[in-house]
């Protein structure tokens, strides 16, 4: 992921954040259609720094010292399959964040939910970071993330269970996708800032896809059949995948805040530890570090 050249296809499977147990979601992603721009997103900011091409199929969003960009989904999802192929900025890029993530903070105010999906850059030569974070019924003062490097294998799966309680994302929310300055906290805990002599720095979306349960924003309530909501919301990854995402979090991932004993003294009860694995060495060795707290002036 160190180049433009680099394609990422990112998916937000939103079902397993829903669930515990059910079908393989192998079963109902197939074919899913792609959405133009026109067909399911709107602007947000940034102007002339979003541009589409391809008839609306591909979007460019960039940054430079003048501003980011930013657009979202004309809908509200409860439950569903949402994708994206991304290729990132190339060369020097810290302090670039690109974020594709699921939030309703312009909605629930004090109580929204989010699941974060964002691109960390970083110094000529270093791969761009990937940063997970889950956030429910404004949780925020928690945060919980974790930090890699990625390859095509599933690299998180959140399960609703008894601990997580309250602060588990269970309300309608809308897709986002951004491109800012995160020169504060991103990369280095703020130690390397944009430098705008490189910009404008253009990430690129394509294929695109919002597959899910489109709820009303007046009133939250779904047209879905009983067959299409049980189905996505009882998705789950197989056991294969499970491997492989076991495999790559050992390999690749670089912060957890389960072990991350500065901010928390104490795991918090939905962690399940292994002090002696090469998980807690990787990830509880960085986890000593403080990140600056991200300022979303975007959303």
């Amino acid at each position: 992921m160190s180049s433009m050249a680099s394609l990422l296809l990112l998916t937000i499977l939103f079902a397993l954040f829903l669930t515990s147990n059910g079908t393989k979601a192998s079963i109902l992603i197939q074919d899913f259609p792609t959405l133009s721009f026109e067909e399911g997103y709107t602007q947000l900011f940034g102007d002339t720094n979003l541009m589409l091409l391809s008839n609306g199929n591909t979007v460019h969003i960039s940054l430079d010292e003048r501003t980011g960009a930013g657009f979202a989904s004309q809908d509200l999802f409860l439950h569903g399959f949402f994708s994206a192929s991304i290729k990132l900025p190339s060369h020097y890029t810290a302090g670039v964040v690109v974020a594709f993530y699921m939030s309703n903070g312009d909605v629930f105010e004090k109580t929204h939910d989010e699941l974060d999906f964002e691109f960390l850059g970083n110094v000529r030569g270093r791969e761009w970071r990937v940063q997970t974070n889950v956030y429910g019924n404004g949780s925020t003062a928690i945060g919980r993330e974790e930090r890699f490097y990625i390859d095509k294998v599933p690299i998180r799966e959140v399960v609703k269970n008894q601990y997580i309680g309250g602060a588990f994302p269970s309300k309608p929310m809308s897709l986002y996708v951004t491109i800012w300055d995160g020169s504060t906290w991103a990369t280095g805990g703020g130690r390397y800032k944009v430098n705008y002599k490189y910009a404008p720095y253009v990430a690129e979306f394509a294929n695109l896809i919002l597959q899910g349960c489109v709820v009303d924003p007046t009133d939250h309530s779904s047209a879905c059949d009983d067959f299409y909501s049980d189905g996505f919301g009882t998705m789950t990854v197989s056991f294969d995948e499970k491997l492989k995402m076991e495999s790559f979090r050992r390999k690749y991932m670089t912060y957890s805040y389960c072990y991350d004993v500065v901010r928390y003294s104490k795991p918090l009860p939905e962690c399940i530890t292994d002090h002696h694995g090469i998980e807690h060495v990787r990830a509880g060795r960085r986890g000593r570090q403080k990140y600056g707290n991200k300022k979303q002036s975007a959303i």
